[in-house]
C-alpha cells in the first residue's frame, strides 16, 4: 500500500463506500476517521467496524467537514477515492486546513492528477496547478487501470500523493488576491493577461515585475503570480 500506515498514524477516509479499503488500514493498527455522506453507507459501516476502538465514524459532508477538530497532536494523513464532480472543490476545502494535515493519498481522474502536477507551459498548466503546488509536493504514484473496476469506467484513474510543504514555499502577502488573480488569469485562457487581468492591473505592474503582458497565463511561472500579487498588495 502506498501509503503504509503505521500503529502511531492517524488516517482519515474520506467516503469509505462499503469499506474495501477501510478493513486493511485497520489491519495496520492506526487510528482511522472515516467521513461518509450516504446514509445507507454510513448504517453498514457501522454494523461492520464500530466495535473497533480505533475507529471513528463521521456521517458529514466531506465539502464541509471540519477536519481540524480530528487533530490531537498527530497531524492527519488523508486518503480517499474522490468522485469527480466533487474532487477539485475538496481539494481546494482540504488546502484551507493544510497546517493540520501530514500526507494525502487520493485516486482522482488521470485528468486531474495531471493537471495537479503540470508545469508552466503546458496545456494542463492551470489554476489547480498553482494552488495545490502552492501548498503541496505533487506526485502522481501509479496509474489504475479501467479493469480494475465494476462497472468498469470510460476514464483511467491515478493515485497522487500530496505533501503539504513543512515551511512556505512561496511568500504571499495576501493569499486572498493571490487566489483573486490566478482565476482571472486563466478565466480566459486564449486571451493575454493584459486582457484577462485588466481589471486589476496595468502594464506598469507587469513592467514592474518583469512580465509581459502579451503572454497568456498558462506561460507564466507561479512565481511571476506570486510576485505580481505581492507588487498589487503592497501599492
Amino acid at each position: 500500500m502506498a501509503i503504509n500506515p503505521s500503529p502511531t498514524d492517524h488516517v482519515v477516509e474520506i467516503g469509505p463506500g462499503q469499506g474495501a479499503i477501510t478493513e486493511p488500514l485497520l489491519d495496520s493498527n492506526c487510528q482511522l476517521d472515516v467521513v461518509e455522506l450516504d446514509r445507507d453507507l454510513v448504517d453498514r459501516l457501522e454494523k461492520r467496524f464500530s466495535h473497533i476502538e480505533r475507529f471513528s465514524l463521521y456521517s458529514a459532508d466531506a465539502l464541509t467537514f471540519d477536519f481540524a477538530v480530528l487533530d490531537s497532536g498527530e497531524r492527519l494523513r488523508i486518503i480517499g477515492n474522490l468522485p469527480y464532480n466533487i474532487s477539485t472543490p475538496l481539494l481546494f476545502h482540504l488546502l484551507s486546513q493544510a497546517s493540520h494535515i501530514r500526507d494525502m493519498h487520493f485516486m482522482l481522474q488521470k485528468e486531474i492528477v495531471n493537471r495537479l502536477e503540470a508545469q508552466p507551459g503546458s496545456k494542463q498548466f492551470g489554476r489547480l496547478s498553482i494552488m495545490i503546488q502552492i501548498f503541496c509536493q505533487v506526485e502522481a504514484l501509479f496509474d489504475v487501470d479501467p479493469e480494475c473496476f465494476h462497472p468498469k469506467p470510460k476514464v483511467m484513474s491515478s493515485i497522487v500523493r500530496l505533501t503539504p510543504h513543512a515551511s512556505s514555499k512561496y511568500s504571499i502577502d495576501d493569499i486572498t488576491l493571490f487566489e483573486t488573480l490566478v482565476k482571472n488569469a486563466f478565466s480566459q485562457r486564449r486571451k493575454t493577461i493584459r486582457n484577462t487581468l485588466k481589471n486589476i492591473c496595468d502594464d506598469i505592474a507587469f513592467e514592474a515585475v518583469g512580465i509581459d503582458p502579451t503572454k497568456r497565463a498558462e506561460a507564466l511561472a507561479i512565481d511571476d503570480f506570486v510576485q505580481l500579487s505581492n507588487y498589487l498588495y503592497r501599492l
